[in-house]
């Protein structure tokens, strides 16, 4: 039993959803529970904190829900609170609930979010959750693992009919920012090319790896692109299929099925300990940090550091799917 003052916290996600949430949530409301600690779920991110759509969980509040995506807190994106405002709005509802201190489940912009709150004399805990591994200082986040097994699926099937009919298939993944998803993929699944926003392919390159593979009779050639890459997928296929390169060019937008299902045992035992940690943090005084996976340990990373940082790729990564494509 940790020694605290805190009597009620609130939990919440933000931004986009991701695999995993639910297990999170589970976490921070029984673990919570277990210390004697009030929780407050408060629905649809910070659009729902300044609009007050608090409701109280107790542990069947939670139970069942480990292997369902998406969050049963809901998540939306709020323009309001990035003012000044809007914050002291949203505080002003933490303090009518009685809630005394907040674990916060999102990506960059929601741990910035929850930033702006502790600056303010508001204890917050951050979660990791992002589907795009994007986000400073931990190895992982949640909702990466069930992604990526969700676009390597797909372009295992997709190799399949790709084979049938001697076609090139660009298969676009998320990652606005961040190729993370996309060079995991090409690894995994053996593309012949992966193109990040990290670096820019010139078309030249694209369109010689595509012949090559035709030349040395494959029959078959799979391209990954994040969606942030400066030439999106159909603009690479249109340009393709201009230069008659061998092959029929087809392309997939996996877009937000990434985003859904299933966690994995992983996002699903990641999320636990996350959720598990930012109650143990909050406890032992520890705020205005997020949870962190650093190895095999899970630790405290100050939230200034994780939003004034910015994730970089692995060069590792990058020259492996290179050497590998060949």
């Amino acid at each position: 039993m940790f020694k605290t003052s805190i009597r009620t916290i609130g939990v919440m996600t933000s931004g986009g959803d991701a695999p995993g949430m639910n297990p999170a949530i589970r976490a921070v409301v029984r673990t919570a529970l277990s210390n004697g600690i009030r929780v407050i779920g408060i629905e649809d991110g910070y659009e729902g904190m300044l609009n007050g759509r608090f409701r109280e969980m107790g542990p069947r509040d939670v139970g069942g829900i480990l292997q369902r995506g998406g969050t049963i807190l809901r998540t939306a994106r709020s323009m309001e609170f990035k003012t000044p405002e809007g914050q002291r709005k949203a505080i002003r509802q933490l303090s009518s609930a009685g809630i005394e201190a907040v674990v916060i489940i999102g990506g960059d912009g929601s741990l910035t979010g929850g930033l702006k709150l502790q600056e303010q004399g508001v204890p917050v805990i951050g979660i990791p959750g992002s589907i795009d591994n994007d986000i400073y200082g931990t190895d992982m986040c949640i909702g990466v693992d069930t992604a990526l097994n969700t676009i390597v699926d797909a372009i295992d099937k997709l190799r399949d009919t790709a084979s049938s009919h001697n076609r090139a298939f660009l298969v676009e993944t998320m990652g606005r920012d961040c190729g993370y998803l996309a060079v995991q993929a090409g690894i995994i699944c053996g593309a012949e090319m992966t193109i990040i926003p990290e670096y820019e392919t010139p078309f030249e390159e694209v369109a010689e790896a595509v012949e090559d593979a035709y030349k040395r009779g494959k029959s078959h050639c799979i391209i990954v692109v994040a969606e942030g890459a400066k030439m999106n997928a159909n603009e690479l296929a249109a340009k393709l299929q201009e230069m008659n390169v061998g092959f029929d060019t087809r392309v997939t937008v996996l877009g937000h099925v990434q985003r859904g299902g299933k966690p994995t045992a992983f996002d699903r035992f990641l999320a636990t300990r996350f959720g598990v940690k930012a109650v143990e943090f909050l406890l032992s005084g520890q705020t205005g940090v997020m949870t962190a996976l650093t190895g095999r340990d899970i630790t405290p990373l100050p939230l200034a550091t994780v939003v004034n940082n910015r994730r970089t790729l692995s060069e590792e990564y990058i020259k492996m799917a290179r050497i590998l494509a060949r």
